[in-house]
């Protein structure tokens, strides 16, 4: 890419619309913090002008997941959700003024949002920084959707050395955000593995059982208390034995507390019984998705006796680009990527951590449609460890009726994998 293609790519938005849309999870999805049964997914579509004079429309989506983006037990979820859709429509009407009459390459207008959003934006009952960019993280992939329309490009090859972030580049000294994010960018892969939630309290001859037998899955996610090492030992020991029968083969897990653990000795305390108990089920554990609270300043420790041992990536913590230098200074692995904090923020802190020899993984927030594509279209661009994890699927299989049968090889998993285009199409291929 050279200098007129980076002027080509920059663009201001002419108009933004959001909708909602009520859905109902198959299976509740349980967290630390209570348990999802309904939820809202907002869709938005983006309509930009590129420097060339071209329109493009893009499309975004992100399910509104209060209970986890915002956990505040004295706010019911009906008032959360409220909020969280007022946002969304303020992004709307915001986004066609946010640069002003300026032209901005798509992440820095991604990251410009992100700051809008997440500290700029005034509303009465001020919900956290992961709820804020949850809420516009759709515009911003709807953004780098339009664009790539606009200029029939692939939103994963819109960046070079010569393209200036403002927002991102001091993050980059050495040669600036753009050539780190194209150095980040590989050629696509076919396939990722296929992940299956287990949990807590999930019957295994129930829904696992049947998961395996039917789609072939052999990368389990389990569910833990956090607070009970002696309870989560012993399931995390009971599902990766019921795996292995079924599967004939050791199957590759993760476990996920959702911050439930009250401080590092439990998650050394876990390891270590895991480790004393089962072998086999410790040498199957890939990772541990961030165990304690996700304020990494108040709630902080050194993570390298630990990571010594099994990687620990930041969630539900990475929420701005400043936190990361504190998180490498702490110890931890690596990130546990989403789409839902943005595109924009997603692929500057990704490249971040890959230059600082960071792990990264990557995952869905169980979004449907537009919105699983998008992330399996960042899972197939990114040296992700997991591939990514779609998880639609099992909890709101309805929600993607009307991308089947044509997309069925990619959200349904056959064989233990979901299948990808051998072409990815423009912008972030909302168009598939």
């Amino acid at each position: 890419m050279n200098a007129s293609k980076t002027t080509k790519l920059a663009a201001r938005v002419c108009s933004a619309e959001t909708a909602f849309i009520p859905r109902r999870l198959a299976t509740p999805l349980q967290l630390s913090t209570g348990t999802i049964r309904e939820i809202t997914e907002a869709r938005v579509t983006v309509t930009v002008e590129t420097g060339g004079g071209r329109l493009g429309v893009g499309h975004g989506s992100t399910y509104l997941s209060d209970l986890w983006a915002w956990p505040d037990p004295t706010l019911s979820h009906e008032v959360r959700d409220g909020v969280l859709r007022r946002l969304c429509e303020s992004a709307a009407r915001e986004l066609p003024r946010l640069a002003g009459h300026d032209r901005l390459h798509p992440l820095e207008f991604g990251l410009q949002l992100h700051q809008w959003a997440c500290h700029d934006l005034g509303i009465e009952e001020d919900p956290p920084s992961l709820a804020r960019a949850m809420c516009v993280s759709p515009f911003d992939a709807a953004v780098h959707d339009a664009v790539g329309a606009a200029v029939e490009l692939s939103a994963f090859s819109f960046y070079d050395e010569l393209a200036p972030l403002p927002l991102a580049d001091h993050y980059f000294p050495g040669g600036g955000a753009a050539a780190s994010i194209s150095r980040l960018i590989q050629k696509p892969r076919r396939e990722l593995p296929a992940w299956w939630v287990v949990g807590k309290y999930d019957n295994l001859t129930e829904s696992l059982e049947p998961a395996i037998k039917k789609h072939g899955y052999q990368s389990l996610k389990l569910k833990i208390t956090g607070s009970d090492p002696v309870a989560d030992v012993a399931r995390t020991i009971e599902v990766f034995q019921f795996a292995k029968r079924l599967l004939e083969a050791p199957p590759t897990i993760t476990v996920d507390s959702n911050e439930a653990n009250p401080d590092l000795s439990s998650v050394v305390e876990y390891l270590d019984m895991l480790e004393a108990k089962d072998a086999g089920a410790f040498a199957a554990l890939a990772y541990l998705e961030q165990p304690t609270g996700r304020d990494i300043v108040v709630d902080r420790y050194d993570w390298r006796t630990v990571t010594a041992r099994k990687p620990v990536l930041l969630d539900e913590g990475l929420t701005d680009l400043d936190i990361l230098p504190e998180a490498q200074a702490q110890g931890w692995s690596g990130l546990a990527l989403k789409t839902c904090k943005g595109h924009s923020m997603l692929l500057a802190s990704a490249a971040w951590a890959r230059d600082h020899g960071m792990l990264l993984s990557l995952q869905d927030l169980t979004n449907p449609g537009v919105a699983l594509i998008h992330a399996a279209a960042v899972g197939a661009h990114l040296p992700t460890v997991n591939g990514v994890e779609l998880n639609s699927p099992q909890f709101t299989p309805d929600a993607n009726e009307e991308f089947l049968p044509r997309l069925t090889e990619l959200f349904t998993p056959r064989h233990g994998v979901h299948r990808l285009p051998s072409v990815w199409p423009v912008g972030l291929a909302s168009c598939l």
